[in-house]
């Protein structure tokens, strides 16, 4: 079973590799944004509450978010692995994480960190267009990740735009707080001898798919 945690900093290309592994070993990605929204799509009580708490800008508590993940990751498709994404985001949250694993007698996993300097990230950041129409996402900086045809999608052939939160201000920010949250668990899963670092650099996003497939593979 790969069950796996990317961490990443803004613009370090975690989307593009989740999604490439979650095709190639097919296995799903789970975020649990994406469990949050699915539970309060439901309209039933818990997802009732999940809203009332996210609109006043309170934080949803980690027994609940451990209550979804814990249903989602004991589901069919979650058998041969899963692919986590935006959790666990602290120490607290990895041992609740790591105690919910021993109690399904689930492997450990891999954990994968995608270093990223913050001036490439930056860089990266105010290249990135996106499709109002479908949601993709590309990057004039990144090759492989550019359209094909200049300003249009390659999806559903709209015009694309750039994202209005994608300033330097707002960026440095973002990436400044990430880092700031995430070195402690960093620290932590290094200790555990989960942690595999992979350097973001210049690399094309096949490259760097390359050596997420060596530490899943080994």
């Amino acid at each position: 079973m790969k069950n796996i945690i990317f961490i990443a900093p803004p613009a370090a290309g975690k989307g593009t590799q989740s999604k490439l592994v979650s095709e190639a070993y097919n296995i799903p990605h789970i975020s649990t944004g994406d469990l949050l929204r699915d539970e309060i799509a439901k309209g039933e009580a818990l997802g009732i509450s999940i809203k009332e708490d996210m609109e006043k800008g309170n934080l949803v508590s980690d027994e609940v978010i451990t209550t979804l993940l814990r249903n989602r990751i004991t589901s069919p498709d979650c058998q041969n692995g899963y692919i986590l994404d935006g959790y666990p985001r602290n120490i607290n949250q990895a041992k609740i994480y790591n105690q919910l694993l021993d109690e399904l007698n689930y492997d450990k996993g891999v954990v994968i960190f995608f270093d990223i300097d913050r001036d490439l990230a930056l860089k990266r950041t105010i290249s990135r267009i996106i499709c109002p129409n479908c949601g993709s996402s590309y990057n004039l900086l990144v090759a492989d990740l550019k359209p094909k045809e200049d300003n249009i999608c390659d999806r559903c052939h709209h015009q694309l735009k750039t994202r209005s939160d994608d300033t330097e201000e707002v960026f440095i920010h973002r990436f400044d707080t990430y880092i700031n949250s995430t070195k402690e668990l960093i620290d932590y899963y290094n200790e555990l001898g989960l942690l595999h670092k992979i350097e973001v650099g210049t690399k094309s996003a096949n490259e760097i798919f390359e050596e997420v497939k060596k530490v899943l593979n080994d």
